[in-house]
């Protein structure tokens, strides 16, 4: 590798793209102390973070294929893995038939977040329409659907353990699905 390959792994995109990472850990930590408010702000600061360093890699010709790696690495960690733990630990789950239905089914969330995270990194995108749209939803939405799941939990609004089961699968099933989604 040669020094200004290095030296490109740190521009600012890059490095807003590190502190989504960085988010992403620090949100996972303060759900295992079931800090879950601090931890959503945490989460929510990721995607700040996440939106900030597309726009700025573009605005300063910053896009590399060690950036569009990187940004799906932080995109599953903060926004596949993350919001997991959090439904997860934050859904209180009474018995161990509940937990491990949930667990299946947010082990099928993350799978399918990485799949799709695998699959838009191979897809050669042209400069043309699906510059404009994404195909599914992206990961980033889909940890907010968890988010606005697990606040209708904690208020009372969907307490059923089998239809949040069934939510949870269809958020992980449209992540690669052909919805089209616009590109903010």
């Amino acid at each position: 590798m040669k020094i200004t390959d290095a030296a490109n792994h740190f521009n600012i995109a890059n490095i807003i793209t590190f502190a989504n990472i960085t988010c992403g850990l620090v949100a996972l930590y303060l759900v295992t102390q079931s800090a879950f408010f601090t931890a959503s702000i945490v989460a929510w600061c990721a995607g700040m973070l996440d939106i900030a360093d597309g726009k700025v890699a573009r605005r300063f010709n910053l896009s590399s294929e060690f950036g569009i790696q990187l940004d799906s690495f932080a995109d599953f960690l903060s926004f596949v893995i993350m919001p997991a733990f959090f439904l997860f630990f934050g859904l209180s789950l009474e018995t161990q038939g509940e937990k491990l239905l949930i667990g299946i089914i947010l082990i099928w969330y993350v799978i399918s977040g990485l799949r799709r995270l695998v699959n838009f990194n191979l897809k050669a995108v042209s400069k043309t329409e699906l510059d404009r749209y994404f195909d599914g939803v992206p990961t980033p939405l889909g940890a907010i659907l968890l988010w606005v799941l697990w606040l209708s939990f904690m208020g009372g609004l969907i307490t059923n353990i089998w239809l949040i089961a069934l939510i949870i699968l269809l958020v992980a099933l449209s992540l690669n699905s052909h919805i089209k989604i616009r590109h903010p």
